[in-house]
């Protein structure tokens, strides 16, 4: 952890990559106060958009990078946990994307990871990266005990 309680992430499109974030998300999860339910739901959530990145965004090209960056707010209590997930790809138009619950869709192999990421997360953004690429930025409120799942 970095002084300002943030991790960030850097490596080439590899999908060796993929467990090893995973075991970072699951230590930060815990160390935000998620829960496991959270913790699962998020872990799913980070893994489906490593691996965009890595297939679809960078088409498995080990020369391009992908960033993963974790930041609990606030850092010493934090409320929330904010994941960014950065490729160096062409980039895609969030609104084009196929409906996966649509009947034609419903036997696709894939397609249904951004669904799965907005369904498990409080807040999802994708955008065009400043630098081309996409970026992912999704939240997860921290549900302190006694509190309704969110």
């Amino acid at each position: 952890m970095t002084h300002s309680h943030n991790v960030r992430l850097e490596f080439g499109s590899a999908f060796d990559m993929v467990d090893f974030v995973q075991v970072v998300s699951d230590y930060i999860c815990r160390m935000s106060g998620l829960d496991d339910d959270q913790l699962h739901w998020v872990g799913v959530a980070v893994r489906e958009s490593v691996v965009n990145a890595i297939k679809h965004g960078n088409r498995n090209d080990q020369s391009k990078r992908v960033v993963v960056e974790f930041s609990p707010v606030p850092a010493h209590h934090p409320d929330e946990l904010l994941i960014r997930v950065c490729d160096e790809g062409e980039g895609f138009d969030p609104e084009e994307l196929a409906d996966p619950l649509a009947p034609e869709n419903i036997m696709k192999s894939s397609g249904r990871g951004i669904f799965l990421i907005r369904n498990f997360m409080d807040e999802v953004l994708l955008q065009r990266g400043a630098t081309g690429g996409m970026e992912i930025h999704m939240v997860k409120k921290v549900k302190r005990a006694g509190e309704p799942a969110s």
